[in-house]
C-alpha cells in the first residue's frame, strides 16, 4: 500500500507531501492546478522516463520519494531479498532527476538502476491514465489486457522467447541459403588461395631469419674486412698483438707471485683473458670461413623474401599475419565444404524450435479462449451499472494464418461492443461516444485488475466525458474497488468525490512573481465546500452547499452500508 508521496521542485510544485490511507482517495482541484502532476510524480518515482524540462523553474533538480507498506506483499519482499536490498515492512523509493535529464534511483537508501525501480514498482502500484481511453482501441493493448486478466503473462513470455529462438535459427538458414548462390566460386577462390600459401610453405620465424641473413649477405665484404682486422690485432701479423702482450704480462706477474702471493688472483685473471682471446680467435676464423659462401645464396634469399612480401600484399595483410591467414582460409574452406551438413543440422533445429513455439502458442491460445469468456461476461455484467443496460461486450479470438505467426502467438484479438440492445457488435475502436468509451475503459480496467495482486490502483481522470447518474455509477464502481485495495482517483466529478474515504484538494498559490501547487487534506466542512465548488463553479450558493452536504451524507451512508455488509 502507498503510504506517502513527497515531491520537490517538479513542474509547478515547490514542495508537496501527501499521506495516503487504505480505501478510496480522490484528488480534486480546478483545471490547471496540478492534479495529474502528482500522478506523473508517482510514475517517475516508479521508473517512468523523465527527460529534460521537468524541474521547477530556477531549480537544478527534482526529487521524488514514495513510501510503501509491504506487510502483505510477499512477492515484493522476496524481490528485495533477492536483490540484497534492505527488507522491512516499509519500503522507501526515491528518484532524483537533474535539469539535463540525468537521474539517480534509490531503494531503501541503496543506489539502484532505474530498471529496478520499474520492476519493483510494477508489484506495488498500477497507474491508469487519461491516455488509456485512446489506446484501448489498439489490438496490442487489448491483447495485453486479456493476457493480464487470464494470468497468462508467464506463458506468453515463454512463447515470445521460443519465437525468438525459432526465428534466430531460421535466419541462419536463410543466410546460408543466400550465400549458397556463390558457393562454387567461393570454393574455387579459397582452394586457389590455400594452394598458393601451401606452395609458399612458410615456416615459423622464417621471415625474421631470412631478413637477418639478407642483411648479412649484403654486408659480407665489410664483415670479412672487420674479421681480418680483428684477427690481425689479436694474433696474426702484428708483433704487438693482444695475445702476445697478455702472455708477457701474465709471465711477469707469475714470476712475482713467489715474492707476493697476493698477485695470484691477478695472474689467474690474465690466464683467463689469454684463454678467452684464444677462443675469440677461433670463433672469428670460423665466422670468416663461413662468409665464403655460394654467391647464388643471396639471390635465393632475395627471391624468397620477395615472394613472401608479394603474397602478403596480395592479401592485404602484414607478413607476420600470413600464417594466421592460412589457418583462417583453411577453416573457411572446411566450413564451406561442410555447409550442406550444417544446413541439415539447422533444419532439424528449426523444426524443433518451431514445434516448441507452436506448442506454447497453443497453450496460450487455450488460456486466452478460457479467459475471454470470463472477461466478456464480467464486463458485460458491469455495463448496466454504468448506464448501458442491455449492452454486450465480447472478445473475438481469430486464428492467424499459419504462415504469419507473431511473437505473441497465433491469435488475433479484438474487443467488440454493442452499447445498446439491438445494435450489432462493433470493434471497440469505433465507439463514437466519448462517454461510452470512458465507461468501457473503466469497466475493462476494473475487471482486468480483479485477479491482480497489485495493492494500489491510480486512476487519472478516467471519468472524463461522463456526468449525471452515470458519474455516480462510476463512483460506486471505484468505491467498490476501494474495498479490496487502495484506490487513488483524480476526478472532476462531485458524484465520484463524494463517495471517497479521503479527499485531497490541489490548488495553486501565487505571490505575483511565481506560482506553485499546494495540497491539503480536507475535513468534512472543507469537503462540502469543495464539492459545492465542483457543482456550482465560481459562484457558490447556500443551495449548492446544501446539495454538496447531502451528496457527502449519501456517500457516507453508502460507505457505512458496505462496511456493515
Amino acid at each position: 500500500m502507498l503510504i506517502s508521496l513527497q515531491v520537490r521542485n517538479f513542474a509547478i510544485i515547490d514542495q508537496a507531501e501527501v499521506e495516503f490511507a487504505p480505501g478510496m482517495t480522490v484528488l480534486t482541484g480546478e483545471t490547471g492546478a496540478g492534479k495529474s502532476i502528482l500522478v506523473d510524480a508517482l510514475g517517475l518515482v516508479l521508473g517512468e522516463r523523465g527527460g529534460t524540462g521537468i524541474t521547477r523553474t530556477g531549480t537544478n533538480r527534482a526529487e521524488f520519494t514514495a513510501e510503501f507498506d509491504l506487510q502483505n506483499l510477499p512477492d515484493a519482499r522476496l524481490w528485495l531479498e533477492e536483490q540484497m536490498l534492505d527488507v522491512d515492512d516499509a519500503c522507501n523509493l526515491r528518484r532524483v532527476i537533474n535539469t539535463d535529464g540525468r537521474s539517480r534511483a534509490f531503494i531503501n537508501g541503496n543506489t539502484v538502476p532505474l530498471q529496478s525501480l520499474k520492476a519493483l514498482g510494477e508489484m506495488l502500484l498500477d497507474i491508469h491514465g487519461q491516455r488509456f481511453h485512446q489506446s484501448l482501441g489498439r489490438r496490442e493493448v487489448q491483447r495485453n489486457l486479456l493476457d493480464y486478466y487470464g494470468g497468462l503473462n508467464d506463458v506468453r513470455a515463454m512463447t515470445e522467447t521460443a519465437f525468438a529462438e525459432w526465428q534466430a535459427v531460421a535466419a541462419q538458414i536463410a543466410s546460408l541459403e543466400a550465400a549458397d548462390t556463390d558457393r562454387a566460386s567461393r570454393l574455387e577462390l579459397l582452394q586457389f588461395q590455400i594452394t598458393e600459401l601451401d606452395a609458399l610453405a612458410l615456416d615459423t620465424d622464417e621471415i625474421a631469419a631470412l631478413s637477418q641473413e639478407r642483411q648479412k649477405l649484403q654486408n659480407r665484404g665489410r664483415l670479412a674486412e672487420s674479421v681480418t682486422g680483428a684477427l690481425h690485432r689479436l694474433y696474426d701479423g702484428d708483433p704487438l698483438n693482444a695475445q702476445r702482450l697478455i702472455a708477457e704480462a701474465m709471465q711477469a706477474i707469475e714470476q712475482m707471485c713467489e715474492v707476493d702471493p697476493s698477485l695470484k688472483p691477478i695472474a689467474s685473471l690474465l690466464q683467463d683473458a689469454n684463454i678467452q682471446v684464444s677462443e675469440a680467435q677461433d670463433m672469428l676464423r670460423r665466422y670468416g670461413d663461413a662468409l665464403d659462401m655460394d654467391p647464388a645464396r643471396q639471390n635465393w634469399v632475395e627471391e624468397r623474401l620477395d615472394a613472401i612480401y608479394a603474397l602478403a600484399r596480395k592479401h592485404r595483410v602484414e607478413t607476420a599475419e600470413l600464417a594466421d591467414l592460412h589457418r583462417t582460409l583453411r577453416q573457411q574452406l572446411d566450413d564451406l565444404e561442410r555447409a550442406g551438413e550444417y544446413c541439415a543440422k539447422l533444419a532439424d533445429e528449426v523444426a524443433v524450435a518451431e514445434a516448441d513455439f507452436r506448442n506454447l502458442a497453443a497453450q496460450l491460445s487455450a488460456g486466452r479462449k478460457k479467459a475471454a469468456g470470463n472477461f466478456s461476461s464480467a464486463v458485460t455484467g458491469t455495463m448496466e451499472n454504468l448506464g448501458m443496460p442491455g449492452g454486450v461486450f465480447e472478445i473475438r479470438i481469430s486464428p492467424r494464418d499459419r504462415s504469419a505467426p507473431r511473437s505473441w502467438g497465433v491469435d488475433d484479438i479484438e474487443f467488440l461492443i454493442s452499447a445498446n440492445p439491438g445494435q450489432p457488435l462493433m470493434p471497440l475502436s469505433r465507439i463514437a461516444s466519448g462517454g461510452e468509451l470512458s465507461r468501457m475503459s473503466l469497466s475493462i480496467q476494473v475487471i482486468a485488475s480483479d485477479g491482480s495482486t497489485i495493492p494500489t490502483m491510480i486512476f487519472d481522470e478516467i471519468d472524463s466525458g461522463i456526468g449525471g447518474g452515470v458519474a455516480e455509477m462510476v463512483g460506486l464502481k471505484l468505491r467498490e474497488l476501494g474495498e479490496t485495495r487502495q484506490v487513488v482517483c483524480v476526478t472532476h466529478l462531485p458524484q465520484v468525490a463524494s463517495l471517497a474515504d479521503h479527499h485531497f484538494r490541489i490548488f495553486k498559490i501565487s505571490d505575483g512573481k511565481s506560482t506553485k501547487t499546494a495540497v491539503t487534506n480536507l475535513g468534512i466542512d472543507e469537503r462540502v465546500e469543495e464539492l459545492a465548488r465542483m457543482l456550482g463553479g465560481v459562484k457558490i450558493t447556500a443551495r449548492t452547499r446544501d446539495h454538496a452536504a447531502e451528496m457527502l451524507r449519501l456517500g457516507s451512508r453508502t460507505r457505512q452500508k458496505k462496511i456493515s455488509a
